[in-house]
């Protein structure tokens, strides 16, 4: 199963509903990845400033596997939530092809896979897309944006504000899951996720809400 998880800003709650489905579920042994992006003056090699140039091959992109779960990166809480391995990819802003190209290879074999992601979707097709959703942040990601539509669900962790002006309302309609910290989870949208799970391991279908 490929599971992709994003979320329209920073600092909403992506990771730990990520982290909570890996808990949940992890007799499955995921492998978890954290994909990253980054402008101008921030090298791909370590996500810390440098000079370096994009166009130079060493530093247009980078896959680094965390294996330290004693942190409060997001890749560690990853590994400690239960990940069986966990991925860190890195590559400029607006050039993520490559880097996909070459996750897309260390991914293979893995049966049950999570993306920390929007932009990861111009690549792979998951199987279930949730996206996190705070009505109180303006700050909206053109990735998190370019693929609404494609939501499976969304985690709504201010449902009692105001959706953006410009917020297609009736996207919310069938998807839209309460959640709140520290988990960013609920038992009904684990139990989308578990449901999925299982339509994966029987072959059925399974729906969001009714």
């Amino acid at each position: 199963m490929l599971l992709a998880v994003g979320g329209h800003s920073r600092n909403i709650g992506k990771t730990s509903l990520a982290c909570s489905i890996l808990s949940a579920t992890r007799e499955l042994g995921w492998t978890a990845v954290k994909i990253s992006q980054y402008g101008h003056g921030v090298c791909t090699q370590d996500g810390k400033p440098c000079d370096c140039q994009p166009q130079e091959p060493l530093h247009r992109w980078a896959i680094g596997q965390e294996s330290n779960p004693d942190g409060p990166e997001d890749t560690q809480r990853m590994l400690a939530a239960g990940a069986k391995r966990v991925l860190w990819a890195r590559a400029p802003q607006g050039a993520l092809g490559p880097a996909a190209e070459a996750l897309r290879q260390r991914l293979r074999g893995a049966e049950h896979v999570l993306l920390e992601s929007n932009s990861a979707l111009d690549f792979f097709e998951p199987d279930l897309y949730l996206s996190v959703l705070d009505f109180r942040v303006e700050d909206f990601k053109a990735s998190a944006r370019r693929h609404l539509a494609r939501a499976d669900a969304f985690a709504l962790t201010a449902p009692d504000a105001e959706p953006w002006p410009w917020f297609d309302r009736s996207l919310l309609t069938g998807r839209s899951y309460v959640v709140a910290p520290p988990s960013y989870c609920s038992e009904e949208l684990m139990g989308l996720v578990q449901g999925k799970l299982e339509a994966r391991r029987t072959g059925m279908s399974v729906s969001t809400r009714s």
